[in-house]
């Protein structure tokens, strides 16, 4: 045992060593030579197809695919378009479980997003700051890395920061479940009257089997409104050459952070039910909401990009919160100049 105890120490020790001296060799002064550092010369116009998309939204979750469209107009101001729809019924819960179980002639909505909106550069302007970039061996091929953990160096760079406000509108249609919206407002079924009778629509009815069962009410909601907001976004656009030994390296990412206030009524379908039509007035509704979000890309002709938000949306009361991730592949982007210079003869 004393024997193995000490071979234990000899191999440790010398483990020790040789860690220590390849941390030497790898840890030494690495020199670069900078190719630019331009973080107002990006892309102008960003074209984000949104393969996948998640949203824990209590009003209906749903999943799918989308479109973002965005444009810089120099340090003045950017812009951009964004829509979003669900796969297939599946993704779009709340109207996947009506079409299966809603008792009411109501057919459901598909869900949609749309928005469009513009930030204002309120204050853009550019400072000192400081990236990391990782150290990656010029002969280390594809599968190499994978036991490896690369160096990193701080290089100094600018950083260009905007504060902005933004404006936009936005819409969205919905399914909805009304029974639990009603039971969130502390609310029965009674209170879905058909106008001029004042007739209650009834909370029970007899299946094919002669059984009672609850009435199961779904309905549909559109919003439509404007936000109003600020972002702070960071760009840095940098990149240097290594010497022989490492890659180039490059920091190129655009990332912002936003807080918007959502101002937009929503407009809820009257209940049909045997042919006649109760009134959703009662359904409360709330008009206003708050968002909290980031995205991020990169100024590449091709690259990727992510997204997220976490909020209270106007819409049915008490059924506004939600959380959305997106991730946007590809990402195309130009700075739609074509045009080069021509000299006479």
């Amino acid at each position: 045992m004393k024997r193995q105890h000490y071979f234990l120490i000899a191999l440790s020790f010398f483990a020790a060593m040789s860690a220590t001296a390849q941390k030497r060799a790898d840890q030494n002064p690495v020199t670069y030579e900078e190719l630019y550092d331009e973080p107002y010369e990006i892309n102008k116009l960003f074209v984000q197809f949104q393969p996948i998309y998640g949203e824990m939204f209590v009003t209906n979750v749903n999943a799918g695919f989308g479109l973002e469209v965005a444009y810089y107009m120099a340090d003045k101001m950017d812009f951009r378009v964004h829509a979003r729809k669900t796969y297939t019924q599946k993704f779009d819960l709340s109207r996947d479980i009506a079409d299966k179980n809603s008792n009411v002639a109501n057919i459901p909505n598909v869900y949609n997003y749309y928005e469009l909106g513009a930030t204002y550069h309120i204050k853009d302007f550019d400072e000192s700051s400081q990236t990391k970039m990782y150290l990656y061996k010029k002969s280390y091929k594809g599968d190499k890395w994978a036991a490896r953990v690369p160096l990193n160096v701080e290089i100094p760079c600018k950083v260009r920061k905007i504060y902005g406000a933004r404006l936009g509108g936005l819409y969205f249609d919905s399914a909805f479940d009304v029974n639990r919206a009603l039971d969130k407002q502390d609310k029965t079924t009674d209170v879905l009257v058909e106008e001029g009778t004042g007739a209650i629509i009834p909370s029970t009815f007899t299946d094919g089997n002669g059984e009672t069962e609850d009435l199961t009410i779904f309905s549909n909601m559109s919003t439509a409104g404007v936000y109003v907001g600020g972002s702070m976004t960071w760009i840095k656009n940098v990149a240097v050459d290594f010497d022989n030994k490492y890659v180039e390296g490059v920091d190129d990412l655009i990332f912002t952070a936003f807080l918007d206030f959502l101002i937009a009524p929503t407009s809820v379908d009257d209940i049909m039910y045997n042919g006649i039509t109760y009134s959703s007035e009662e359904i409360e509704t709330s008009i206003l909401g708050f968002r909290l979000g980031m995205d991020g890309k990169f100024n590449r002709t091709l690259s990727w990009g992510y997204g997220g938000e976490v909020g209270v949306r106007p819409g049915i009361k008490g059924r506004g919160f939600y959380a959305l991730v997106k991730i946007s592949f590809p990402i195309y982007s130009t700075n739609l100049n074509y045009s080069v210079e021509a000299f006479g003869k």
